[in-house]
């Protein structure tokens, strides 16, 4: 059974078979439940959850704040914690699938530590900026 999550981003995207490709075959998702009839997908990568639904311009049911215009999501950037982002970059990079920066390990200053993480940052077929993330641990300040 799924559990939900107690914030879970709803994003509109311009083509739902396009925007499920990306996020199931190649990121990894899966699909814990649809209403194809609304273009609407509830996707799931070990909790890490995300919604996606097919942009309808005359559907004054929608909630958008301004008109949507590519890419989709100035301004944010999704980081989601992955058990490992290598398996996600070879499949990436067998599609010839554009980095948004180059894979590199940061770290970043935590109170009175570093805490590490291998990042992968990639834009969805909309523009949606997603940084996964594999956890590198904790290490003492530089």
């Amino acid at each position: 059974m799924l559990t939900r999550n107690k914030m879970v981003p709803e994003l509109t995207v311009s083509d739902i078979q396009q925007s499920l490709a990306f996020w199931t075959d190649l990121i990894g998702f899966q699909i814990a439940y649809e209403r194809r009839e609304e273009g609407f997908a509830y996707l799931d990568l070990d909790g890490v959850q995300v919604m996606l639904e097919q942009y309808i311009a005359a559907d004054d049911e929608q909630w958008h704040t301004g008109a949507l215009q590519a890419p989709f999501g100035r301004g944010i950037n999704f980081q989601m914690t992955v058990e490992r982002v290598e398996p996600i970059l070879a499949r990436l990079a067998a599609v010839q699938w554009p980095l948004f920066c180059p894979f590199a390990d940061a770290w970043y200053r935590s109170g009175e530590v570093e805490v590490g993480q291998r990042e992968l940052i990639v834009q969805d077929p909309d523009g949606y900026l997603l940084r996964l993330v594999e956890a590198l641990g904790e290490r003492p300040l530089r």
